[in-house]
Protein backbone atom coordinates (compact mmCIF):
# COMPACT_ATOMS: atom_id res chain seq x y z
CA UNK A 1 0.00 0.00 0.00
CA UNK A 2 1.48 3.75 -0.81
CA UNK A 3 1.83 5.91 1.66
CA UNK A 4 2.53 9.26 2.34
CA UNK A 5 3.17 11.47 5.45
CA UNK A 6 3.83 14.78 5.56
CA UNK A 7 5.40 16.15 8.80
CA UNK A 8 6.63 19.80 9.70
CA UNK A 9 4.17 22.36 9.35
CA UNK A 10 3.43 24.94 11.82
CA UNK A 11 2.93 28.25 12.39
CA UNK A 12 5.83 30.66 11.32
CA UNK A 13 6.34 34.72 11.25
CA UNK A 14 6.79 36.87 7.88
CA UNK A 15 10.06 35.73 7.34
CA UNK A 16 10.91 32.70 8.90
CA UNK A 17 11.71 28.97 7.97
CA UNK A 18 10.13 25.61 8.15
CA UNK A 19 11.46 22.39 6.54
CA UNK A 20 8.94 19.30 5.62
CA UNK A 21 8.97 15.82 5.53
CA UNK A 22 7.20 13.77 3.48
CA UNK A 23 8.15 9.65 4.23
CA UNK A 24 7.71 7.77 1.67
CA UNK A 25 6.16 3.40 1.56
CA UNK A 26 4.78 1.28 -0.45
CA UNK A 27 6.21 2.11 -3.85
CA UNK A 28 10.24 1.65 -5.26
CA UNK A 29 11.11 5.44 -4.29
CA UNK A 30 13.97 5.68 -5.45
CA UNK A 31 12.67 5.15 -9.23
CA UNK A 32 10.10 7.88 -8.89
CA UNK A 33 9.64 11.71 -9.87
CA UNK A 34 8.03 13.26 -6.87
CA UNK A 35 6.57 17.09 -6.25
CA UNK A 36 5.31 19.28 -3.56
CA UNK A 37 1.95 21.00 -4.32
CA UNK A 38 -0.24 23.09 -2.06
CA UNK A 39 -3.90 24.72 -1.46
CA UNK A 40 -4.04 28.05 0.18
CA UNK A 41 -7.57 28.47 1.94
CA UNK A 42 -10.49 28.77 -0.54
CA UNK A 43 -8.31 28.11 -3.69
CA UNK A 44 -7.13 25.16 -5.85
CA UNK A 45 -4.15 23.23 -6.07
CA UNK A 46 -0.65 25.03 -6.98
CA UNK A 47 2.47 22.68 -7.80
CA UNK A 48 5.12 23.99 -5.64
CA UNK A 49 8.39 21.92 -6.61
CA UNK A 50 9.40 18.90 -8.61
CA UNK A 51 12.67 16.54 -8.34
CA UNK A 52 13.30 13.78 -10.46
CA UNK A 53 14.03 10.07 -8.78
CA UNK A 54 17.81 10.87 -8.49
CA UNK A 55 17.32 14.43 -7.65
CA UNK A 56 19.20 16.13 -10.07
CA UNK A 57 16.71 18.06 -12.33
CA UNK A 58 14.28 20.30 -9.55
CA UNK A 59 11.77 22.63 -11.17
CA UNK A 60 10.03 25.47 -8.76
CA UNK A 61 7.04 27.66 -9.20
CA UNK A 62 7.30 30.94 -9.95
CA UNK A 63 6.03 32.26 -6.47
CA UNK A 64 8.71 29.82 -4.67
CA UNK A 65 11.49 29.94 -6.71
CA UNK A 66 15.14 31.26 -4.74
CA UNK A 67 12.92 30.31 -1.75
CA UNK A 68 11.91 26.79 -1.57
CA UNK A 69 14.44 24.01 -1.96
CA UNK A 70 13.06 20.79 -2.53
CA UNK A 71 15.66 17.91 -1.94
CA UNK A 72 15.18 13.82 -1.68
CA UNK A 73 17.10 11.29 0.64
CA UNK A 74 16.63 8.04 -1.13
CA UNK A 75 18.31 6.01 1.12
CA UNK A 76 15.60 6.90 4.23
CA UNK A 77 12.38 7.17 1.35
CA UNK A 78 12.17 10.88 2.24
CA UNK A 79 11.59 14.16 0.37
CA UNK A 80 11.71 17.16 1.96
CA UNK A 81 10.89 20.95 1.17
CA UNK A 82 13.27 23.31 2.77
CA UNK A 83 11.10 26.62 2.84
CA UNK A 84 12.84 30.12 4.06
CA UNK A 85 11.87 33.58 3.78
CA UNK A 86 8.33 32.72 4.34
CA UNK A 87 5.48 35.01 3.24
CA UNK A 88 1.88 35.31 4.29
CA UNK A 89 0.78 34.31 0.51
CA UNK A 90 2.79 30.79 1.12
CA UNK A 91 0.10 29.99 4.15
CA UNK A 92 -1.72 26.76 2.53
CA UNK A 93 -2.22 22.94 3.51
CA UNK A 94 1.11 21.82 1.75
CA UNK A 95 0.93 17.95 -0.23
CA UNK A 96 3.92 15.54 -1.25
CA UNK A 97 2.90 13.76 -4.53
CA UNK A 98 3.93 10.46 -6.12
CA UNK A 99 2.61 8.75 -9.25
CA UNK A 100 -1.25 8.43 -8.84
CA UNK A 101 -1.11 9.49 -5.16
CA UNK A 102 -0.87 11.97 -2.33
CA UNK A 103 -0.09 12.40 1.20
CA UNK A 104 -3.09 13.94 3.81
CA UNK A 105 -1.20 17.21 4.12
CA UNK A 106 0.31 19.87 6.53
CA UNK A 107 -0.71 23.03 7.47
CA UNK A 108 1.72 25.75 6.69
CA UNK A 109 0.54 29.63 8.59
CA UNK A 110 2.90 32.35 8.15
CA UNK A 111 1.10 34.95 9.77
CA UNK A 112 2.63 37.69 12.31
Amino acid sequence: QVQLVESGGGLVQPGGSLRLSCAASGFTFSSSGLSWVRQPPGKGLERVSSINSNGVITTYASSVKGRFTISRDNAKNTLYLQMNSLKPEDTAVYYCTAPNTRGQGTQVTVSS
